[in-house]
């Protein structure tokens, strides 16, 4: 099967799933071998900080820590993550608070006839009621849609690569820290105009057949380290049709990812940092390399 060519939306939908680790499910693996995703580091006297770009929740059996990853989050005495909440209660919290609709209100009432019955179908063909996103605000129902997909394929979230690290590292007690809060994360489409929820909504609907292919793409690219594939796939074309949710999602938080990273290299005491974020956030212009990049702090390519 010949994958169609990406267009924005599907680049959006695809950097949604693979940057919220709050809603992702886990991505599929056509690799078989070990993976070698990208990994930098930035340094500043005593202090060096890893930057690896993650999938948030990742096949069983995917076998990218080790290697240089693996060495990495072994010295370092810190592991930094986007969000740090292990027992997940911050993110039930946040999603209980967000995501649904006021009461009598209902995300049927809010689309066309058209896009109503295409809803419904999309859920019945995965074994869902029609009405089963009818609660939930135009946002949620979008991403929650675009997973739905992936977790029948039977991938277990567990195996995602924060995951993976707190369970290598649990021994040695390093310090754990995150960057943003689940609430923060959520917030960011939370607050987009009704009217762009309802149409990134209507977009996951008519493209929802094409979601897949895109995101075996995107992790193929990942497990490989091909950064510049992978910002082509995430990157090309994005804003062009939505530049506030670009901006809001992607480019204001590469900029405080990369604002972390600055402080935390020049604290006066020497540390090793392993940061992992979202793979989207170092690929590309604009991106959380390039951000440092311009403030004179160069990224050594490790691998």
């Amino acid at each position: 099967m010949t994958m169609p060519r990406p267009t924005s939306f599907l680049r959006r939908c695809a950097r949604l799933i693979m940057l919220f680790c709050a809603l992702v499910p886990s991505l599929a693996a056509a690799e078989t071998g070990p993976l070698h995703p990208a990994l930098w580091k930035v340094r500043e006297g005593a202090t060096t900080i890893y930057l690896f770009g993650t999938i948030h929740m990742l096949p069983p059996h995917a076998d990218w820590l080790n290697g240089p990853v693996a060495q990495a989050a072994d010295a370092s005495d810190e592991i930094a993550t986007e969000i740090l909440d292990e027992d997940g209660n911050a993110t039930r919290q946040a999603v209980a608070a967000r995501a649904p609709l006021p009461a009598g209100t209902h995300l049927g009432d809010m689309l066309s006839p058209e896009r109503k019955s295409a809803l419904g179908a999309r859920l019945h063909g995965l074994g869902y009621p029609e009405v089963a996103l009818d609660g939930l605000k135009p946002w949620f129902a979008a991403v929650t849609l675009s997973t739905l997909p992936l977790l029948r394929r039977g991938f277990d979230p567990s195996h995602g690569v924060e995951a993976m690290l707190t369970e290598r590292e649990a021994g040695r007690n390093v310090r754990r820290s995150g960057i943003e809060t689940p609430d923060g994360q959520l917030a960011i489409l939370d607050s987009l105009p009704r009217a762009n929820q309802i149409a990134y909504l209507g977009e996951v609907i008519d493209e929802f057949d094409h979601i897949d292919p895109l995101i075996d793409a995107m992790f193929a690219a990942w497990g490989k380290g091909d950064a510049q594939r992978l910002a082509h796939l995430m990157n090309d074309e994005e804003g062009k049709d939505d530049p506030l949710l670009t901006r809001r999602l992607i480019t204001e938080r590469n900029r405080t990812f990369a604002a972390w990273v600055e402080t935390r290299l020049h604290e006066a005491k020497p540390a090793t940092i392993f940061v992992a974020v979202g793979a989207g956030h170092l690929a590309g212009t604009d991106s959380v390399i390039d951000d440092l990049a311009r403030d004179g702090i160069h990224a050594e390519r490790v691998q």
